[in-house]
Formats: C-alpha cells, structure tokens, sequence
C-alpha cells in the first residue's frame, strides 16, 4: 500500500515536471520575467544570493545538528546518572 502511493507520488511529481517547462514558456511576455528584463545587474545579485544561501544553510543546520547532539548527550548523561542511581 505504501509502496503504491509514494509510486504514484514520485508519477505525479515526474509528469508535473515534465509539463511545467512548457507551461512556463507558453506566456506572451517574450520571455520577460517577473521583474523586467533580465540584465548583468539582475543575473550577478541573484547569482550573489544562491552563492550566499548554500553557506548560510549548511551554517544553520550545522549549528541545529550541535545543539540537537548536546541535548541527546545531557539526556544519555541523566538516563545513565538515573540508572546508576547517582
């Protein structure tokens, strides 16, 4: 049952994929895109914003990673002192 419904997801996903470049493209606004024309001004600052959100990412995560791994570590400590009896 499981298997049959993440199969039928992962379909609808690939089809919805599949027909989404062409529906993008049917438009009539000759290829502009939301704001304007695409210059070397537009392309750099969005270039610049997906370089600087991988490392921001990685850095978040990393830092939740730590902080969950301590929390782990504190309640492995008290589940040990508890059993032990200390």
């Amino acid at each position: 049952m499981r298997r049959t419904v993440v199969l039928t997801l992962l379909a609808s996903l690939g089809l919805l994929l599949a027909f989404a470049a062409s529906a993008l493209a049917a438009g009539t606004d000759d290829g502009e895109g939301w704001v304007g024309e695409a210059d070397d001004r537009i392309i750099t600052f969005f270039s610049l914003g997906v370089v600087a959100f991988f490392p921001i990412v990685v850095t978040l995560l990393s830092l939740l990673q730590a902080a969950l791994d301590r929390r782990k570590e504190r309640r492995k400590a008290a589940a040990l002192r508890r059993r032990a009896g200390w």
